[in-house]
């Protein structure tokens, strides 16, 4: 049986395991008849926690997430999150965490999603372009409209969650109530700073891909053949076994699969188990395709690690460490952009 968690100190309970959307539509799945199919099937099985974002398959998710709810009539028993802030459109202003956009994008999002109201709207990624303030200040209004019930922020550095608190207090706003970042055996980084302020301000964390973007799924080992896949492509610093960062990755994937195994789990299990166990975390988000990679997920939550395991997994990959700088999921524009470093 599922044993909800409270988000943050707000009182509402999501189920451990958060199914991820992304997969569904254009990026993934584009079959949305199967899309609803494994959406019943993680609801049927306890999950009452799905995430989404606009920029997922440019909207189709929301779509095939939206019609599914729609026909299973389940919504009302449903934590529906959502995202705004990546490039939806060709005009400079269909992006980014601006009052005007955000009034805009949250209008979309109903729509596409086929509701009144979103249960939780997150900002997806910070913007430098634009104050906090200003975009606390309109995701206020919308909670006050009701179209929204709580807000969150997606892979913020805690210096900018930090910032984002006592911008809420200082005027005063409705703050972030939950924070979610990238977390896995593999990107442990948020370990030294993200989860201790997110514990210190009382957050929810919904962390986001436990399985290292497939690394941890068994499909990355030495000697065989590593798939080719759209991701990879996308973003070869991430996969490019050229790289050191990414041999590193795999060599404490084999490791990883041997501990694993001595404890009569698979490779997913562990990843997964091991992001719930952490005490700051409420949700693991899983990203299914296929109803076959959502059977090896589910359960996962009722896998407990002991001591002896978590330690060994502290020798393969220490605390605090992420291998791949490049799987933190953003960066300050000053670290890519040398001009941000420089005097002119």
């Amino acid at each position: 049986m599922t044993e909800y968690r409270v988000l943050g100190r707000t009182g509402l309970q999501v189920s451990p395991l958060c199914l991820g959307a992304m997969m569904f539509g254009g990026w993934g799945n584009p079959d949305p008849d199967e899309s609803a199919r494994i959406i019943d099937r993680a609801l049927d099985s306890g999950v009452n926690f799905i995430d989404t974002a606009d920029v997922y398959a440019r909207g189709q998710s929301e779509e095939y997430v939206g019609r599914a709810l729609a026909k299973s009539g389940k919504r009302d028993q449903v934590v529906l999150a959502t995202k705004c802030h990546g490039v939806m459109g060709e005009g400079p202003n269909e992006r980014g965490n601006s009052r005007r956009w955000i009034f805009q994008a949250v209008e979309n999002s109903l729509r596409r999603l086929g509701t009144d109201w979103i249960d939780l709207y997150q900002i997806h990624r910070p913007d430098p372009h634009t104050d906090v303030e200003e975009t606390l200040g309109a995701l206020t209004d919308l909670v006050r409209q009701g179209k929204v019930r709580y807000l969150g922020s997606s892979t913020f550095p805690a210096h900018q969650v930090v910032e984002a608190q006592w911008a809420a207090r200082r005027r005063p706003l409705e703050r972030f109530v939950c924070e979610q970042p990238p977390y896995s055996l593999l990107v442990r980084g948020i370990e030294a700073d993200v989860l201790p302020v997110a514990e210190k301000y009382d957050m929810g964390v919904i962390v986001w891909s436990p399985l290292a973007g497939g690394w941890l799924t068994g499909r990355y080992r030495k000697g065989q053949e590593l798939p080719r896949t759209r991701r990879a492509e996308r973003l070869p610093q991430r996969y490019d076994l050229e790289l050191e960062p990414n041999q590193r990755k795999l060599d404490a994937v084999e490791q990883l699969a041997r501990l694993a195994e001595e404890a009569g789990l698979t490779l997913i299990q562990l990843a997964i188990a091991f992001t719930l166990r952490h005490r700051a975390v409420t949700s693991a988000i899983i990203g299914p395709r296929t109803m076959e990679h959502l059977e090896g997920q589910l359960g996962a939550d009722e896998v407990r690690l002991s001591d002896d395991v978590l330690d060994r997994i502290d020798e393969i990959v220490p605390p605090g460490v992420t291998l791949n700088a490049a799987d933190a999921g953003w960066q300050p524009p000053e670290l890519t952009d040398a001009r941000l470093r420089r005097r002119p």
